[in-house]
């Protein structure tokens, strides 16, 4: 799952946010999905929590419980504004967009 992109560079939490929203949205691809559920047992042992990856994410930045529905709600009412607007917004362009205004920083 490791990419070079400049945009994660000296953020190694960054991609697994972003990983977070697109399961929260289901839109997470099979191959992300493998290759997060590999390194679930490094995850636990860096932040010392049981769980499968996403719960070791939501613990290490403190998300709460019902974060995954919270970004559900806000995926629908941006992907029909932008529908409203004829414009297209991916699922990576959300969870990007999500990170940044939401978690990043």
């Amino acid at each position: 799952m490791t990419t070079a992109n400049p945009r994660y560079s000296g953020k190694p939490l960054l991609r697994l946010l972003e990983c977070y929203v697109l399961w929260a949205i289901e839109q997470l691809t099979d191959k992300e999905s493998a290759a997060l559920q590999a390194m679930t047992p490094k995850l636990r042992s860096i932040y010392g929590v049981e769980g499968e990856w996403q719960q070791v994410v939501a613990f290490a930045v403190r998300l709460p419980a019902d974060m995954p529905a919270r970004i559900r709600d806000l995926w629908t009412k941006n992907a029909e504004i932008a529908r409203a607007n004829e414009a297209t917004l991916t699922p990576q362009q959300f969870a990007e967009m999500f990170v940044d205004e939401n978690l990043a920083g």
